[in-house]
């Protein structure tokens, strides 16, 4: 059973960090600082995946999601972690980098579901504002990713007739 759960789990980790991908990927120049919602679209690609790669830590612990050698190495493009205070957001963001950025978090995302026991999935999700086992927050984190990257590809649709398609369990080209 708790095989069968990773699977799912993990294909459905990639479907969404696909759609994503894409969205980001298909997004024209001349649309990826317009709106989308209270945002501009770098800044909801960048918080959709900044929040997929901080729900894939094992705890709320900011200290340590901000030491890891991605967030180190790129140090300049999460500058004051804007994505972690409540206002709202101002920093822009490269596509090159958002594109790398999803990149690491499906490898993550792999590789934290590959190492999830079945006694951390029932047990609490290990962030204090989200009281959840850690299974149901990765299927949160999965549905959070699909909910942005529904508004950035209706963005897409609406502004420049750009189509991003469904992703069922794995993309190999994105």
């Amino acid at each position: 059973m708790l095989d069968t759960l990773k699977t799912l789990l993990a294909n459905q980790f990639e479907a969404s960090l696909c759609t994503l991908h894409l969205a980001v990927m298909r997004c024209p120049d001349a649309c990826w600082n317009q709106p989308v919602a209270n945002w501009k679209y770098c800044q909801a690609a960048f918080h959709c995946v900044f929040y997929a790669d901080l729900y894939l830590q094992p705890s709320d612990n900011v200290e340590a999601f901000k030491q890891q050698p991605f967030h180190v190495d790129h140090a300049g493009v999460f500058r004051d972690y804007e994505e972690m205070e409540n206002r709202p957001a101002v920093l822009l963001y490269e596509k090159a980098f958002v594109l790398r950025y999803i990149q690491h978090i499906r490898q993550k995302a792999a590789a934290t579901i590959a190492q999830e026991a079945a006694d951390a999935l029932a047990g609490p999700s290990g962030f204090s504002w989200r009281k959840c086992s850690r299974a149901e927050l990765h299927v949160y984190n999965i549905r959070h990713i699909q909910h942005h990257a529904a508004q950035l590809s209706l963005r897409l649709r609406q502004d420049a007739n750009v189509d991003v398609p469904w992703v069922s369990h794995a993309w190999k080209d994105a």
